[in-house]
C-alpha cells in the first residue's frame, strides 16, 4: 500500500538562498528539496519517520523581485549561552543599532507548487508505530490547517499556505507544461547527517547537491543523481 502524499505550497514571496551568495542572498529559482521537506515537518514529524522528497511541480511562471532587508551582521553563539548558565557568565546580547546592516536580497515571487513525496519508517520507530497511523495523522493535521511551527518559503519572513492537494494531475496546472525542459543546474539537495557519535549527535554535517532538470514544469527529485 503507497502512502504518498501531494501537498500544495503558495505564497508572495520565497527565499531558496544559495549558499555561494549567502551575504547578498539570491534565491535559487525553484524550492529545494531540503525546504521541502522542512514544511512537511512543520505539519507533522516523529522521530519513527523520515520524509523524502518524489517530485517537485512548479505551478507559476518563475519570477523575481529584488528587495533591501535590514539585518544584523552578527548572531548569538550557542557557546556563549551554555557558558552563561552553566557558568553564572554575562548573558550574550546583540545591539541591533550597531549590528544592523542593510543587504540586498533577489528573492522569487507569487510562488506556487505541489510537492510530492512519501516517508520511510526508521529504526527510532516503536512497536506501537506504523505508517497508516502516521499517515492518517498526518492528513488530519493538514486538513485542520495544523502545525508545529509556521511553514516558511527558505526564511521565515516568506510565510507560505499550506494544504492538500484537490486538484487532477498536476502537471497539467503547470505553467511549464508545454515547455520541454529547462536545466536549472545544481542545487541544494540536503544535509547529510549520517556521520553520528556514541550520543546519537551529528557530526561533520555535510551538504548534498542534485541537479535540478524540470520538464514540463516537474523536477524528479527521487530520480536524480545526489552529489556529495
Amino acid at each position: 500500500m503507497a502512502y504518498g502524499i501531494k501537498v500544495e505550497v503558495w505564497g508572495d514571496r520565497a527565499l531558496f538562498t544559495r549558499p555561494e551568495l549567502s551575504v547578498e542572498r539570491m534565491t535559487y529559482d525553484v524550492i529545494t528539496p531540503s525546504a521541502a521537506r522542512g514544511i512537511l515537518e512543520s505539519i507533522y514529524w516523529h522521530p519513527g519517520m523520515r520524509y523524502k522528497i518524489d517530485r517537485i511541480h512548479v505551478l507559476n511562471p518563475i519570477k523575481f523581485t529584488s528587495v533591501r532587508r535590514n539585518e544584523v551582521k552578527s548572531k548569538a553563539l550557542s557557546s556563549a549561552v551554555r557558558t552563561a548558565i552553566t557558568k553564572d557568565g554575562p548573558l550574550p546580547y546583540i545591539d541591533t543599532h550597531e549590528e544592523i546592516q542593510q543587504r540586498a536580497s533577489v528573492m522569487l515571487t507569487d510562488v506556487r507548487y505541489v510537492i510530492e513525496a512519501h516517508f520511510d519508517m526508521t529504526e527510532r520507530a516503536t512497536k506501537e508505530d506504523n505508517p497508516g497511523k502516521f499517515k492518517d495523522i498526518l492528513m488530519r493535521r493538514l486538513r485542520r490547517g495544523q502545525f508545529y511551527s509556521a511553514p516558511y518559503f527558505g526564511t521565515r519572513e516568506c510565510s507560505c499556505n499550506v494544504q492538500e492537494w484537490s486538484g487532477g494531475d498536476p502537471r497539467k496546472e503547470s505553467y511549464y507544461a508545454s515547455k520541454e525542459c529547462r536545466d536549472l543546474g545544481l542545487m541544494l539537495y540536503d544535509m547529510d547527517y549520517s556521520d553520528v557519535d556514541a550520543h546519537g549527535i551529528a557530526q561533520n554535517i555535510t551538504p548534498m547537491f542534485y541537479r535540478a532538470i524540470m520538464r514540463h514544469g516537474v523536477i524528479d527529485v527521487a530520480g536524480s543523481e545526489v552529489f556529495r
